[in-house]
């Protein structure tokens, strides 16, 4: 057998690996495909809520509360770095889905250099300001200096954060859901480990846990680099299809994608932290119940989002391919999956939501923070099946490049829940926070599904 046959035999066996969203039922290629990244979404999650649960149990009710006055912000950082990675993914999906693998290439290197930069400028930015971030959010005086280090020592592992999500969002779109799966596991146990060894061996808080979170960070990304790297040497490409290491034209595309599907992954993240202030107003307590309850929110949308980046790579693919009749087929089914999963979910946290909520608490939780927590999920848990609408809705305009009318979505969705927050605080208490919640995600859905009925999203092909 020649060294080219060999050669050959070993990337289609490669590629084998990957799901093919242009080919067999809709709904089995979007499930087949959403499900590792809902799982691995679901350890990102766990990634992030072991800082939490270290702390709230080994160090205090003030180093959790501490931890949950950097989540809202640290989380808005995530969900850039994963919005920014799947709108410049749709550009890769939809050049793999017309063979088109040189362009492909050029569309990843393209995307993995702009963000490293812009991950860069960030960490200087947040590194500077994370005091005056910190101060302008109401954060409570007696949770100050815990907040600051923990943030700031956050913010110098940016780098790590933008690249492994950006290149988790590339394996998505080439049809390879179960790599990041993997890099989330490894990484996931390493940051508990870690955080193990931080806080209980060496005697440290909430330094301790920040560090873990970075050098987790750190090695995943490079591992999932390397990997990258090798996955891309199986594609070939033709002569006429030439790859160049930076696009500015491919740039321009993908910007105008990215920073929509940024404001729609972020808008959840946006919303919490500029309601921070609302909760902060409370106490620290409040703010520590509210961190318990909005980790397990963080939780229980994962399979809504999810799927919704699923249909934006199953869109952006059949796009590619010519297949339009398609993507309504795999939108059709997303609604089917998103049902099941707002049936399960509402159930499960309904029955458990008390049990949950003090294991983040620890043994010596006040009344005031157990009753915040509790009463956040046990109303938000009957609501998950809107944002779940909200994201294969939004995932179908998001990969056709329709971003437009779903970016004015989010926008409305964000300024619902903010003003919501803060005129009815007065009255409802801390309670109008998450009220505020269902609202935003169902204005949201309405606009955008508006936008699918009118067919007009399939005039927007990118490349």
């Amino acid at each position: 057998m020649s060294q080219d046959t060999v050669s050959e035999n070993a990337s289609g066996r490669q590629l084998k690996k990957q799901v093919d969203l242009t080919e067999g039922s809709p709904g089995k290629s979007l499930l087949m495909f959403a499900f590792p990244m809902i799982l691995g979404n679901l350890f990102q999650q766990f990634y992030n809520m072991a800082d939490s649960m270290i702390v709230g149990n080994f160090v205090g009710e003030d180093a959790l509360a501490a931890v949950g006055a950097s989540y809202a912000l640290t989380n808005v950082f995530i969900m850039i770095a994963i919005g920014g990675g799947n709108g410049a993914s749709v550009l890769t999906s939809q050049y793999l889905g017309a063979r088109q693998h040189g362009k492909m290439k050029t569309s990843i290197s393209t995307a993995l250099i702009t963000f490293l930069a812009v991950s860069l400028v960030l960490l200087g930015v947040g590194f500077a300001m994370n005091g005056t971030i910190l101060t302008a959010l109401n954060t409570p005086e007696n949770i100050m200096g815990q907040a600051r280090l923990y943030l700031g020592i956050y913010f110098l592992g940016l780098p790590f954060l933008f690249m492994y999500n950006v290149l988790a969002a590339i394996f998505n779109a080439l049809g390879d859901s179960r790599t990041p799966l993997y890099l989330l596991i490894f990484s996931s146990i390493l940051n508990v480990v870690l955080d193990i060894i931080s806080v209980t061996w060496l005697g440290m808080g909430v330094d301790g846990v920040a560090i873990a979170t970075v050098m987790a960070q750190g090695i995943s990304a490079l591992i999932s680099f390397s990997l990258l790297l090798k996955k891309l040497k199986g594609y070939e490409r033709s002569w006429e299809d030439v790859f160049r290491f930076y696009d500015r034209a491919m740039l321009g595309s993908g910007t105008r994608i990215a920073v929509p599907s940024i404001l729609q992954q972020s808008i959840v993240s946006i919303g919490m932290l500029l309601v921070q202030s609302v909760v902060n107003g409370f106490g620290s307590a409040a703010l520590a119940g509210y961190s318990a309850g909005s980790r397990i929110e963080s939780i229980c949308v994962v399979p809504m989002i999810a799927t919704g980046n699923a249909v934006s790579t199953f869109t952006a693919q059949n796009i590619g391919a010519g297949k339009l009749e398609r993507v309504r087929k795999g939108y059709r089914a997303s609604y089917r999956i998103i049902l099941g999963f707002a049936v399960v979910i509402a159930v499960v946290v309904s029955l458990f939501n008390g049990p949950v909520i003090a294991s983040f608490l620890g043994g010596d939780m006040s009344p005031e923070a157990y009753a915040a927590g509790t009463g956040y999920l046990s109303f938000i848990a009957y609501f998950f099946l809107f944002i779940g609408l909200k994201a294969v809705t939004d995932g179908v305009l998001r990969g056709s490049g329709d971003v437009l009318v779903f970016t004015i979505a989010n926008l409305v969705n964000l300024g619902i829940r903010v003003y919501a927050a803060f005129h009815f605080a007065p009255v409802w208490g801390v309670a109008a926070v998450w009220y505020a919640v269902p609202m935003g995600w169902i204005a949201n859905y309405v606009i955008s599904f508006s936008r699918y009925m009118t067919g007009k999203w399939k005039d927007r092909r990118v490349i």
